[in-house]
């Protein structure tokens, strides 16, 4: 029996017709990329004036309810900075970046900290400012990985540049999670203390802010000594 082997040509022209095929892959798939980063961009540069209506938390954990048959309330509702007590502003920047005001959008000594504790084993803090999670409730949801962390640090210049601090702890507030399907200072408030966002005290303020990290593991009143802790950040940050 006799094997029929290919020309050389033929062989060489599957091989450029095939490269040819991946390149158009990965230039369509780059330029689908490049889209969405824009389509995000713009976004950031529109929340200047317009309040979300929804972020990919929000919308992820709408989709858990439906995978884990579970009841699913969302209370949300968008409103001023001037309506959010400023005790309960400055126990979030107290609890969740110190550094708020200062930095543009990363906090390198916290990076430099988190890093050297993870060489060690010893992690024990996160390095996020309020601009990377107010970036990543909108966007990304609550999933982590290392793609997820780069197009996250190049939308946080772009929200530092078109939104401003005032605006994007504005738009924090509002959209973060507090809790079991209740997002945002007015529903957190109205929810565990049945006060408005501005109507809610110091000792109150403290608590709902210490429980940022896993707000759907702890709960404000088993929040004392963390929230005395933040009660001293306050003080010592002139608040």
């Amino acid at each position: 029996m006799m094997l029929t082997v290919a020309p050389t040509s033929d062989i060489q022209t599957r091989l450029r017709i095939r490269r040819s095929s991946i390149l158009r892959l990965v230039r369509w798939l780059g330029l689908g990329i490049a889209a969405l980063w824009l389509l995000a961009a713009l976004s950031l540069v529109a929340l200047r004036w317009i309040d979300p209506p929804t972020t990919a938390v929000h919308m992820q954990r709408r989709i858990q309810s439906w995978t884990q048959s579970g009841a699913y309330n969302k209370r949300y509702r968008f409103i001023p900075l001037n309506q959010i007590s400023p005790d309960l502003q400055h126990a979030v920047v107290a609890a969740e970046d110190a550094r708020f005001y200062q930095h543009h959008g990363f906090d390198w000594s916290e990076i430099q900290k988190a890093a050297r504790e993870d060489m060690e084993g010893e992690r024990t803090r996160g390095a996020s400012t309020i601009t990377q999670q107010l970036v990543k409730n909108l966007f990304f949801g609550t999933g982590r990985s290392v793609i997820r962390k780069v197009a996250e640090a190049t939308l946080v210049p772009v929200a530092e540049l078109a939104l401003g601090k005032q605006r994007i702890l504005e738009l924090y507030l509002n959209v973060v999670e507090w809790g079991p399907g209740f997002y945002g200072a007015d529903a957190a408030c109205r929810t565990d203390y049945r006060t408005s966002a501005r109507g809610i005290s110091r000792a109150q303020a403290a608590r709902l802010a210490a429980i940022l990290p896993a707000p759907l593991k702890r709960r404000p009143e088993r929040m004392n000594s963390y929230s005395g802790i933040i009660l001293k950040r306050m003080a010592q940050m002139g608040w």
